[in-house]
């Protein structure tokens, strides 16, 4: 199936485009037309005239030819002819004229056998480039003929003076219909911008989000557009609704299975080689799946808006040591000359869990962490989590933050280990603190890089499932911070 080709002009480019190729177009046959028109108009009149001044002074010759003793050359000077025009005369094979430019030689031989024998006639022909009109009348009763030849040269310039004229008009009337197509474009193609911001705070979580329906002829668009985001935000609600229930109702049973394992752990020496190994792995298997489900109820808080930061003045390198010291890290600890002494605020326990994470992430998929290091750059701070591994594939780099997705490498190792929303979590966290994560490469590391705002930026309140928070309600400090049920 032949697929067809983007177009590389917007739709207001080629609706502008469009309204000017029209109005060029147009302009330019009604040009045309208006030349064609003026230029016979013109043409005829001139040649009306010609003829009747032509033999208007063919009469005159005739009478003055008629004295005994006529006086030629001041007979064609004293004849009453148009601008420019040059009168000849031949009268039994002798030729007279008033122009030495303009004599016999200079006429048309076809012209001049016709009017010699008898035959009144026209032509028009070029003399040094320019046209000319020559009109011939027989005067049989003198045994002449009368020549008069008019020039084209004032009617080229007219015309040429229209041309251009008519040129310009339709250059300016381009220019018109281009702006005019803008303009009416810009108008039309609004509501388009509408929806098209109205589907970018959408995206970003902002549900409630509609597009206003008080154009008359865009009501069914945006009552289907509408009602298209009534079912998608019903649809999260209930999804959210569901996980935070589930969640919920698994910590129960999770609360008796690991009473029960400690149980079964505190009296393993009773028990078989075989059995011991089977109560490890559920130890294991059990203690993953108390995470998936934390990690649950989590995301299921900040789905519903019930996510706080509660915030602390920290020492980030003190914070970081903390953080390696837990998680029995031994790699190097860098920190920027420009936070050594400095203290931030931050929930502590959330971002505890991000570069937990982090750290997690690189130990299972990036070969091992090889440093930590806390930075400035252009204002942010900057906590980077840097290991060797294979690196992530830059097809993969925003969306390894999505849930349950676990990047196509992840996939390709078949690793069993991980839920796919530790990076989620990250993301989410980070993201209440007015800060985002991302992946670089540099010197050969792969980095995760959490960058947060300056100090006092990110700690404007409470930011519900995500968006930015209505006022500054919701912040609470504290120097323990810890959730209920967490």
């Amino acid at each position: 199936m032949r697929r067809r080709r983007a177009s590389h002009l917007g739709l207001r480019a080629r609706v502008t485009l469009t309204f000017g190729l029209g109005a060029l177009v147009l302009s330019a046959a009604m040009g045309v037309m208006t030349y064609l028109a003026a230029r016979q108009v013109i043409i005829h009149q001139r040649d009306t005239s010609v003829l009747h001044q032509a033999y208007v002074n063919a009469s005159l010759v005739r009478s003055a030819l008629r004295s005994p003793h006529p006086q030629i050359p001041q007979l064609l000077d004293s004849l009453d002819t148009l601008p420019g025009s040059r009168s000849v005369l031949e009268q039994r094979s002798t030729w007279f004229a008033t122009s030495i430019s303009i004599g016999r030689d200079a006429l048309p031989a076809a012209l001049r056998r016709d009017v010699v024998g008898g035959s009144p006639a026209t032509q028009v022909f070029l003399v040094d480039g320019t046209p000319e009109l020559a009109v011939g009348v027989p005067v049989p009763s003198v045994s002449a003929a009368y020549f008069e030849v008019f020039s084209y040269s004032d009617i080229s310039r007219t015309l040429k003076i229209l041309a251009i004229a008519l040129a310009g008009a339709a250059l300016v009337t381009t220019v018109a219909g281009a702006l005019i197509g803008r303009l009416l474009s810009a108008r039309a193609l609004r509501p388009l911008y509408v929806a098209s911001d109205a589907a970018v705070s959408i995206a970003g979580g902002h549900l409630d989000t509609r597009i206003p329906t008080d154009d008359a002829d865009l009501v069914p668009i945006a009552a289907s557009f509408n009602h298209m985001v009534d079912a998608l935000q019903a649809r999260i609600e209930r999804e959210a609704r569901f996980t935070s229930d589930v969640s919920h109702e698994l910590r129960s049973p999770l609360t008796t299975l690991s009473a029960s394992l400690e149980v079964l752990e505190t009296h393993a020496g009773e028990l078989s080689a075989r059995t011991r190994q089977a109560v490890e792995l559920l130890g294991v298997e059990l203690r993953r799946f108390a995470q998936m489900v934390g990690d649950l109820l989590e995301i299921s808080r900040v789905d519903s808006g019930a996510a706080e930061l509660y915030a602390e003045e920290v020492d980030i390198g003190e914070f970081l040591r903390q953080v390696a010291a837990s998680r029995q890290l031994s790699v190097p600890v860098d920190i920027s000359p420009s936070l050594a002494s400095r203290r931030v605020q931050i929930d502590k326990r959330r971002m505890e869990r991000v570069v937990a994470n982090l750290v997690d992430n690189a130990v299972h998929h990036g070969g091992g962490v090889t440093r930590l290091a806390a930075e400035t750059r252009n204002g942010s701070i900057r906590l980077v989590v840097a290991d060797r591994g294979p690196g992530v594939a830059p097809e993969d780099r925003q969306r390894i933050f999505e849930r349950f997705y676990r990047g196509s490498a992840a996939t390709r190792r078949g690793a069993s280990s991980g839920t796919g929303l530790g990076l989620a979590l990250v993301a989410e966290h980070v993201h209440l603190h007015r800060g985002r994560v991302y992946v670089e490469v540099r010197g050969g590391e792969n980095c995760f890089v959490v960058e947060l705002p300056s100090e006092g930026a990110a700690y404007e309140g409470r930011v519900p499932g995500g968006s930015a928070p209505a006022n500054g309600a919701g912040l609470h400090r504290s120097a323990a911070s810890k959730e209920e049920g967490e």
